[in-house]
């Protein structure tokens, strides 16, 4: 295996793509394509070595199985939006070619996080000797195998995870997104939600925030949100007690999301204007800068990671696994801010383990069920170190007082 087709040249998916260009040992041919072909030009422009490019329609099922066809890749690896999970799943299906993502189905008309669209894919994929990986970018993704690696290395028994999230950079702009904006923008409007006790408790949006101190960034607002990993870790991780997700917002993102939702903006459903449906979430999405345009001027840290408790040899333990990332660093290298490149280079570590045969089975699997070590080797050596450390109850005070 080391044939490679990428499918969306976004601000992220160009991360993909010119990181693969680096690694030449593993991927002989690397094929990007998107439904703008100038995106894919800029991309090949400025790869550090060849690059082939389509365009192509990806809710166009038939139109992808011919580029698929046509390319014979080994992997597609999905970097567009949510909504097209489902066709390129059944594109791949079709072509007979193995597929990875980075962010689970969503439909259009909802904002909903959840694999039951994907994971009924598990039996045709096995039946066709295919092999389907989802959720492999950051979070959803490394923060998965951070808990395949506490269960296996840290762990008899994991009770409590929280995954924290914090983008503690500054990009200069009054208002901006740092991935997709109708999708960053559905994401955190939508209700919260965390798992406790054998069943999921749901909140209003942003209802719940403590401080948590961040390695190589300190304190920070943070507030509990709903996101996907939660689903599949709740599956996959023994002795699991409670899974919660924390994300931070400035006050000043805040304050600019409540204008937003109060004035409609942020509604997914359509509105007719001078006689035309017009979503206004969509609309919205056109007049915020393009994630890939905040790259060059960012400053500031990202600092993500998984905070656990749980039993060691009858012992309670308390552990953190982080990675921090630096934004002028990442334009440095690939010309993306960190928040694309957390999440562009680890769908290239995983396809490296497929490729190599360290991760392999048939039907479809989320990371957590992968090996954990081999690919959090590959990840430090791609540029995204990662720390593991003991701690105290003292060193997350706040967070562990939050009773939920």
């Amino acid at each position: 295996m080391d044939n490679v087709l990428i499918i969306g040249a976004g601000a992220a998916g160009s991360v993909v793509a010119k990181k693969c260009a680096m690694n030449r040992d593993v991927f002989k041919k690397i094929h990007l394509a998107s439904r703008r072909l100038e995106s894919c030009k800029k991309v090949q422009k400025e790869a550090v070595s060849k690059i082939d490019i389509s365009q192509v329609d990806a809710d166009d099922v038939a139109a992808t199985v011919t580029l698929i066809e046509k390319v014979k890749p080994d992997l597609v690896i999905n970097m567009a939006l949510p909504y097209q999970d489902l066709p390129i799943m059944d594109a791949c299906l079709k072509a007979g070619v193995h597929y990875m993502d980075t962010a689970n189905y969503e439909p259009r008309d909802e904002a909903k996080f959840t694999y039951k669209w994907q994971w009924p894919y598990n039996k045709p994929y096995k039946q066709a000797g295919l092999m389907a990986i989802l959720g492999c970018g950051f979070d959803p993704g490394v923060t998965n195998v951070f808990c395949a690696y506490a269960q296996e290395k840290l762990y008899d028994e994991i009770h409590t995870i929280d995954i924290i999230d914090c983008n503690a950079g500054d990009h200069g702009k009054a208002f901006a997104t740092n991935f997709n904006p109708e999708i960053n923008l559905r994401e955190v409007t939508q209700r919260g939600k965390y798992w406790k006790d054998g069943k999921w408790i749901e909140i209003d949006p942003l209802t719940i925030a403590t401080m948590i101190d961040y390695p190589e960034v300190g304190p920070v607002k943070s507030y509990l949100i709903y996101h996907e990993e939660e689903e599949s870790l709740v599956k996959h991780i023994k002795g699991l007690k409670q899974i919660r997700f924390w994300m931070t917002f400035s006050d000043n993102y805040i304050k600019h999301l409540d204008v937003l939702s109060n004035v409609g903006m942020t509604r997914i459903d359509p509105v007719k204007y001078k006689g035309v449906d017009v979503i206004p979430m969509e609309f919205l999405k056109h007049l915020l800068p393009a994630p890939s345009s905040l790259a060059e001027s960012y400053t500031g840290k990202t600092s993500i990671g998984v905070v656990f408790t749980g039993l060691k040899d009858g012992k309670k333990k308390k552990y953190i696994i982080w990675n921090v990332c630096d934004h002028a660093e990442t334009f440095k290298e690939v010309g993306a801010q960190a928040v694309s490149y957390t999440t562009g280079v680890p769908p290239v570590v995983g396809a490296m383990m497929m490729f190599k045969g360290i991760w392999k089975g048939k039907g479809v699997y989320n990371v957590e069920q992968m090996p954990p070590e081999p690919f959090l080797e590959e990840l430090a050596k791609q540029g995204l170190p990662w720390h593991v450390k003991e701690i105290k109850k003292k060193d997350q005070e706040d967070l562990f007082k939050v009773k939920t």
